[in-house]
């Protein structure tokens, strides 16, 4: 799960490239070519003083030590013929070696802690949203996920998908807000999911859940709005059917063969606005099959416009897209960047859920298993 726009250069903290570290001397040795076929009375050696700050950038203070030393050689000695610097003016390029040692230390010393900052950031952000595994239980995942707020790798969209002991289930959300404001409640939303999986033995019962939560997390907040629209899903163990719940979040897509249709689901409220009540709508029972593929996304995906400001047409795309080699989530990316000219502006979360035949992992799911065994009471349109 890669959820970062590519950085122009190279990012604070990692080592320079290789042409990067190659630049300063290369220029020295032009300099110093140019300075040989050039007449004696014009002289161009001064403009090797200008080196050294330039190699701070692109060495360790070792590095730029002996560069500027070999700089003061040659503007130094004047047999060589490159320059003819005395008394002030040695000095001078002394001091600007020295300052670019200087440099070099501290933009070393800096790095290095960017890149123990940017390591534990990461590290804390991927365990708030870790990346989808490739299967669980008897459902293949695949999940595509970009934060709008440049530089980090979580924003306010969110998705899991958890084995418990009544089925596989999996959420996608979009809460209030984006960037690391948001991050907070992506985090409480998950915890209180991720709890559900394991005790809750309905799935409405999850989605109270996560709607007690960020009722509570507001309670605190004078005229606080904390709300996120979701999707909760669940495979339950020995039926061939999922189970939806909708609090007023885009309805999931069936992708079947090549025939992409809307899962019919009534929409609930969002989370967070205590309108659900104690007893939340049943949910949408769907007979899925092996090969089935359930997409859940947000509104970062459908939202997505082009130049002429049309919309990003998911449903119209994907069975051409399913296709691809490199699978279906990292082929929806590749066209939203296409067709945006570069990537969307908000959070982008896509989750793409398949059955692979292996009903035994979902039998063994334990308790709750047919929970009534009821044949589904809603299709798809």
């Amino acid at each position: 799960m890669r959820r970062r726009r590519e950085e122009p250069g190279w990012p604070r903290g990692a080592p320079p490239p290789r042409w990067a570290r190659l630049a300063p001397a290369v220029a020295l040795v032009v300099l110093v070519f140019v300075q040989s076929i050039t007449p004696g009375d014009v002289e161009l050696g001064y403009f090797l003083a200008g080196l050294p700050p330039v190699a701070a950038f692109a060495y360790g203070a070792t590095g730029t030590a002996l560069f500027a030393a070999t700089v003061l050689v040659l503007v130094g000695l004047p047999s060589l013929g490159i320059a003819h610097a005395r008394g002030s003016d040695l000095a001078t390029v002394a001091a600007i070696g020295l300052l670019s040692v200087v440099v070099a230390w501290v933009r070393k010393r800096r790095d290095a802690q960017l890149v123990s900052v940017r390591t534990v950031a990461e590290a804390a952000q991927l365990a708030v949203l870790p990346p989808v595994p490739e299967r669980v239980g008897a459902v293949g995942c695949a999940g595509l996920y970009r934060a709008a707020q440049h530089g980090t790798l979580v924003g306010g969209d969110l998705y899991d998908v958890r084995a418990g002991p009544y089925g596989v289930r999996a959420l996608i959300g979009d809460v209030q807000g984006h960037g690391l404001a948001a991050v907070g409640t992506v985090a409480s939303l998950l915890g209180a999911f991720r709890e559900g999986v394991l005790d809750d033995v309905e799935l409405t019962t999850v989605a109270a859940r996560l709607d007690r939560r960020l009722l509570a997390d507001s309670a605190a907040v004078e005229h606080a709005e904390l709300f996120a629209t979701a999707v909760l899903l669940e495979f339950p163990p020995g039926l061939d059917l999922v189970r939806i719940v909708s609090c007023g979040h885009p309805p999931p897509l069936l992708l079947r063969g090549f025939t992409v249709s809307e899962v019919d689901v009534a929409p609930g409220p969002p989370l967070g606005l205590g309108l659900a009540g104690p007893t939340p709508a049943a949910p949408a029972e769907i007979p899925v099959i092996p090969g089935d593929r359930l997409v859940m996304y947000t509104d970062g995906v459908t939202e997505a416009r082009d130049a002429a400001g049309n919309f990003y047409p998911l449903a119209a795309r994907m069975p051409v897209l399913a296709t691809d080699p490199a699978g279906l989530a990292p082929a929806v990316w590749r066209d939203l960047r296409s067709f945006t000219g570069g990537g969307p502006r908000d959070d982008v979360a896509l989750l793409v859920l398949s059955l692979d035949g292996d009903r035994d992992a979902l039998r063994g799911g334990g308790r709750g298993g047919n929970r009534g065994g009821k044949r589904p009471g809603a299709g798809a349109r």
